[in-house]
């Protein structure tokens, strides 16, 4: 009939639609519980932020005395002279030299061996056992820094002067630069090996779980072509978990560049830079731990000096956590696993 207006099932369902919008919405609207939960938690997200700030300001704040008096010479300045009587002259050139040192030296010699270690227990042990050898290595990872330099004092020390270091002077002599020194023991090598047991469970912990996050259809597909295990394990595990080894690493070397109790207690705390792996050294941390409690009275600067160290310090772990993300950003690809 022409008199009769005809209604479009699409009209009716764009106007069904249009109704149906503003029940949702109004349905969206947030009740009081719903605000005050949404306040907390975005509350709790700048609690960190605010740290840092907080941090970062305190920092700052009681390290002017010494950047208003020593500037940026501070930084490639070797002395220590806290003696206020013939005048106070501080440098952080030496302990950022052994905190550098000793950290890498540390990485490099516990990375391969936590990888390899957690490549070996994901990849070829079989036995019940690779859980509770897991769970040990984890466990080591709670040890606390004191008793690691306890350790570290009695052990690993009179192997040093013992073992270590009687037989590479034996052999090459004190002539070369980098094995001149007293029979201590304690000395950089000490510190490098004491933060490498440290530093050892935390990479083998997230290399672990890098490599267990990898699928197994790739090593499914590689043997299935014929790879042989170390094949398999070099073509299709290593490169997807790579991110995460990297990852790894650089948590590692973070722990390491802060570490305070168990590298003071055998690195010697000498406020030089010396080449030789057998003399004694300093770190930011250990130098700050050492002589906080001395410092004040009738050295002015000595404290306001700590304090720029351990801003150096902060700034330090700083570039290694935006190098870290850097590389770990570099190398994730589409198929890469991030720990």
């Amino acid at each position: 009939m022409t008199g009769n207006v005809m209604t479009s099932p699409v009209g009716e369902m764009s106007g069904t639609r249009q109704t149906a919008v503003p029940r949702m919405r109004r349905r969206r609207v947030m009740n009081a519980g719903d605000r005050i939960f949404l306040a907390i938690i975005r509350s709790a997200a700048l609690v960190p932020v605010l740290l840092i700030i907080l941090f970062v300001g305190i920092l700052i704040a009681g390290s002017m005395p010494s950047l208003r008096a020593f500037g940026l010479r501070f930084l490639f300045n070797s002395e220590w002279q806290p003696n206020a009587e013939i005048g106070e002259d501080y440098g952080a050139l030496p302990f950022i030299y052994g905190t550098l040192f000793s950290s890498v030296m540390a990485l490099l010699l516990a990375a391969p061996v936590g990888i390899g270690v957690a490549v070996f227990l994901n990849e070829v042990f079989t036995s019940r056992l690779r859980g509770a050898i897991a769970f040990l290595i984890e466990i080591l990872a709670t040890i606390p820094s004191i008793v690691f330099g306890v350790w570290a004092f009695f052990v690993l020390v009179p192997f040093v002067r013992d073992g270590i270091q009687a037989h590479v002077q034996a052999i090459f002599g004190t002539g070369f630069v980098l094995f001149r020194g007293p029979p201590l023991g304690i000395g950089l090598l000490a510190g490098t090996l004491v933060l490498a047991v440290m530093i050892l469970p935390m990479i083998v912990s997230i290399s672990l779980e890098a490599i267990r996050m990898v699928p197994s259809s790739y090593r499914e597909a590689a043997l299935g072509l014929g790879a042989t295990r170390w094949e398999m394990i070099r073509l299709a595990v290593l490169p997807p978990a790579r991110s995460g080894l990297i990852g790894a690493c650089i948590l590692a070397l973070g722990r390491a560049l802060g570490e305070t109790m168990a590298v003071t207690m055998v690195i010697g705390n000498k406020n030089v830079i010396r080449w030789s792996l057998f003399e004694p050294a300093s770190t930011i941390s250990s130098v700050v731990a050492s002589n906080f409690g001395e410092a004040g009275g009738d050295n002015a600067l000595m404290l306001p000096s700590l304090t720029e160290l351990a801003l150096i310090l902060f700034a330090m772990t700083l570039i290694v956590n935006l190098v870290a993300r850097f590389l770990i950003r570099r190398f994730a690809g589409d198929k890469a696993v991030i720990a």
